[in-house]
Parts: structure tokens; C-alpha cells; sequence
């Protein structure tokens, strides 16, 4: 499994022949190395609806056919506009011909912004991605919350995404219990930095982890982690 990651919450991971985007947040990230028009997938994953996330979701879609996975209200959003979609909810899984796909919870809030208002999207998630007999964890924006440990307790985690920014979703100190319950053998720092409001230090996060006897991996956006 390769993870590459594009800035904000956004990873590409590739296994096999089969690749995969999650929250594609490029064209409005001044942190992102990546345009839409590079991306090259069969899926896209959408943990919420907030803009920062979907983001370019429309434009990779059309131009690759790709099939956008996403809690049921959000999938809808987007299959009422004629995108290939599969809705999913909380707790449930679905073999797909890439690798697994396991919603988990996320405490946080989704809404797209139009012109005029904001539309519900369902409630926010995380995924758990197993391809190649690896599994990654994607949080999605979440604050720390007690069910973190059943999910490290029963799936065996080879590489977790955990946001650190504060304000809108966990900081450095819960992310790091986080980090401790999900039991990873590698975490990755995400949600950080795009903006002032949620500037942090992944390096001071890493080093705390080590601390704990955990594996915290920096990646820059265009880094990747391979295992």
C-alpha cells in the first residue's frame, strides 16, 4: 500500500493497479502539490461535506469516472447530480474491487455551503481502507472520543491519519491519546497548518508520539509512506 498525501486531509492511496483519493482538497489549498486535473483514480472518499474536503470532488469524478463513496446523505447530494456514487453509513463495510472500505464514527458536524444556505449532509466519518492486506485509517475531522479504542482494539491498523489543528478538530494533546487507543504501527499528523487558525507543530507531534513508543511519520505534501 501506497499513501501519499496532498496536503490538509487529503491522501491518494495506491494498491495493486488501484488508487483511490480522500477529501480532495487541491485547487483551493495553497498547501496542496497536486491540480485536479493530475488525479488519476477509480474512487473518491468523502468523510463530510465541508468544502475543505469535498473540494474538487466534482471535477476528478467527471473527468475519471470515478465512483464517489461517502455517507448516504452526501452520496445522494452528488448522485442528484448525475455522479456515479455509493452511499455507505456508520459502521458498515463494502468490498469494492480495490480493497475494503469500513465507515467509522467522526464527532463532527457536515453541511455543503451553497449560494443561499447550507445543505445537510449526513453525519461526518472516518474510514478504515484495507487494500493489499494493509489497513489505513483516515480519522476524517474528528474529536477525540472513547470508541477510538474499540476501533484500535479490533482491526489491526498499519497506518493511521489523525488531525491535530485544533479548533475544529482535535489538538495535539487528544490527538495523541488517539494515537495511544488506535494502537497504529505508523501515524501521520493531517489537518494542520492550511490555515493560521489551525497551525501546528507535526514535528513536536512525532516526537511525542515517540515518547509514547509510537511511530509518527511528517509528511509533506508529495510525501509518501510505503507498507
Amino acid at each position: 500500500m501506497k499513501i501519499s498525501y496532498h496536503g490538509h486531509a487529503c491522501f491518494t492511496v495506491e494498491e495493486g493497479g488501484h488508487a483511490l483519493i480522500i477529501d480532495p482538497f487541491l485547487s483551493g489549498n495553497g498547501k496542496a502539490d497536486l491540480a485536479p486535473g493530475d488525479v488519476k483514480v477509480e474512487a473518491i472518499l468523502l468523510s463530510h461535506g465541508h468544502g475543505d474536503h469535498v473540494g474538487d470532488t466534482e471535477e476528478i469524478a467527471r473527468a475519471n469516472h470515478a465512483t464517489i463513496i461517502a455517507p448516504f446523505e452526501l452520496a445522494m447530494y452528488f448522485g442528484r447530480k448525475g455522479f456515479n456514487v455509493h452511499p455507505m453509513h456508520l459502521g458498515g463495510g463494502h468490498a469494492f474491487d480495490f480493497g475494503h472500505v469500513k465507515l467509522t464514527l467522526a464527532f463532527h458536524g457536515s453541511g455543503i455551503e451553497l449560494d443561499d444556505h447550507i445543505e445537510y449532509a449526513g453525519n461526518p466519518c472516518g474510514f478504515l481502507i484495507t487494500m493489499g492486506g494493509k489497513t489505513f485509517y483516515h480519522a476524517g475531522d474528528t474529536g477525540l472520543f472513547g470508541d477510538m479504542k474499540i476501533i484500535g482494539d479490533r482491526n489491526h491498523i498499519d497506518v493511521a491519519a489523525l488531525p491535530i489543528g485544533d479548533n475544529f478538530t482535535m489538538g495535539p494533546d487528544d490527538a495523541l491519546l488517539a494515537a495511544e487507543w488506535i494502537g497504529a504501527k505508523k501515524v501521520i499528523p493531517m489537518h494542520y497548518n492550511t490555515f493560521d487558525l489551525i497551525a501546528q507543530d507535526g514535528q513536536a507531534f512525532a516526537t511525542a508520539l515517540s515518547d509514547k513508543g509510537l511511530e509518527g511519520v511528517v509528511l509533506q505534501p508529495g510525501g509518501t509512506l510505503e507498507v
